[in-house]
């Protein structure tokens, strides 16, 4: 039986009419069945700038962009020659983007509902022009399959968080079966948009930032495939960032658990919420470059041949340390409970955490500080200290909290920076502290020729 494979190609690989064109070489040789695209590269980032111009600044200014997103549509679409129908749907949905701009700017008012439609129409303008690219990679392989274009938010039902909706999962997997059980048949390849929703209501949503590999994973889930693949413009996993030190060696493979860790704690190959589904269905992914298909690449899977020490090391930007102290928490109970559901009223996610006797620290990203009320309501219960311009430094590997010699090691390689948290136990997988951010390069630099090269 023929494996159905869901793959998806993000924003550099949809870049233009070339990288599109490559893209659907790679779907064809591997025999995806159902494909989501993320955006056109830096199409999401104009679509924040045209409602944030629209909804405060001059309608001049706001159809400069507007003419911008538009020119590099067409531009794809003369290149790949678009048909007639295509064409037509690409015209629509750029009335569409006009149409919202327009009404931003009467009101006034881009809310986060309006900017998630607004948001949606790069995965729906970049489906439109990939569908045609994949037909074209079809008919000259002489293949007897279709491209069809779908549209995700008939099956990605979620809540109505705006901004980061969640997916109901019982219900995509029940809409996937009724509106794409053929996909198994292996007569159509079914091309549709990452990142987006839609709520029962009908209002479209976005997955949040990232959210495109979530979705697809999603959609693997969802239709029961046997892999998912994740193209990109790197070649798979890397033993840390190859930007931050050139002696960054690939990964040919890493269990689900590492990688998990490794999106958590910064990797930007994979979104963080990615490999959930996959590990809920136990279904392999494979992390490739577009631009170098013939890399070996990275798989992701549940258990794996080898089980490093140390697999890899990841950095994560723009944190702040968060101190709580109050003498009140001395053999108190339901101290943490109170500090807990403020974070959880504010719906505030914590990275890192360790405690004293009368103090609670945790790591959380620099924005949170823009939510002054969630400052003002823990000072209700604790003396609030906040540090910022850290990085949680991350390595990522095997057995870690049962090594002996290993703390050692780690403070010897980088016995000149300072470390200002660190967080070990919690998990055998992980040992993580804070730097300042501006000895976070030298700090990855020195623990990946101690442990990697």
């Amino acid at each position: 039986m023929t494996k159905l494979i869901v793959s998806k190609f993000g924003g550099t690989s949809m870049g233009d009419a070339e990288c599109m064109l490559r893209s659907a070489e790679v779907s064809q040789r591997q025999g995806s069945g159902l494909i989501a695209v993320s955006a056109t590269s830096g199409t999401t980032n104009e679509l924040i700038l045209l409602g944030k111009t629209a909804e405060s600044k001059t309608w001049e200014e706001t159809e400069k962009i507007l003419s911008k997103i538009r020119e590099k549509h067409v531009k794809i679409a003369q290149d790949l020659k678009l048909s007639a129908e295509s064409s037509k749907k690409i015209e629509t949905l750029f009335e569409e983007m006009n149409s919202l701009a327009k009404g931003i700017h009467y009101l006034r008012d881009c809310s986060v509902k309006a900017m998630d439609t607004l948001m949606s129409l790069g995965e729906r303008m970049s489906s439109v022009l990939f569908t045609e690219a994949m037909s074209q990679v079809l008919k000259k392989h002489g293949s007897t399959k279709s491209a069809e274009l779908f549209d995700v938010r008939q099956v990605l039902r979620t809540n109505d968080d705006f901004g980061k909706a969640k997916p109901n999962t019982a219900e995509v997997a029940a809409l996937c079966q009724k509106y794409l059980g053929s996909v198994r048949d292996q007569k159509k390849v079914f091309v549709t948009q990452g990142y987006i929703g839609m709520t029962e209501d009908g209002f479209t949503t976005t997955l949040g930032r990232g959210g495109s590999d979530y979705s697809a994973a999603i959609l693997a889930e969802g239709v029961a495939a046997d892999v998912l693949e994740i193209w990109t413009d790197v070649a798979g996993i890397a033993t840390t960032d190859p930007r931050i030190c050139p002696q960054a060696k690939p990964i040919s493979e890493i269990s689900f658990k590492e990688a998990s860790e490794l999106a958590t704690f910064g990797a930007k190959v994979l979104h963080p919420a990615t490999l959930l589904p996959a590990i809920r269905k136990n279904i392999p992914v494979f992390v490739g470059s577009s631009f170098d298909s013939e890399a070996k690449g990275t798989w992701v899977r549940k258990d794996v041949d080898q089980h490093p020490l140390i697999r890899a090391m990841a950095l994560r930007k723009n944190q702040v340390l968060v101190t709580l102290s109050t003498p009140e928490m001395l053999h108190a109970h339901g101290f943490l409970f109170q500090l807990f559901k403020v974070f959880n009223d504010h719906k505030v996610s914590i990275d890192a955490i360790t405690t004293s006797e009368i103090s609670v620290s945790v790591t959380l990203d620099d924005s949170t500080l823009l939510n002054k009320k969630l400052i003002a309501d823990l000072s209700q219960f604790a003396d609030v200290q906040v540090e910022e311009k850290l990085t949680l430094i991350s390595l990522i590997g095997n057995n870690i909290n049962h090594t002996a010699g290993l703390a050692k090691k780690i403070f010897d390689s980088i016995s000149d920076i300072n470390v200002r948290m660190i967080c070990l136990g919690a998990s055998k997988h992980n040992f993580c502290f804070l730097v300042a951010e501006d000895q976070a390069t030298a700090a990855i630099q020195k623990l990946h020729k101690s442990f990697i090269e």
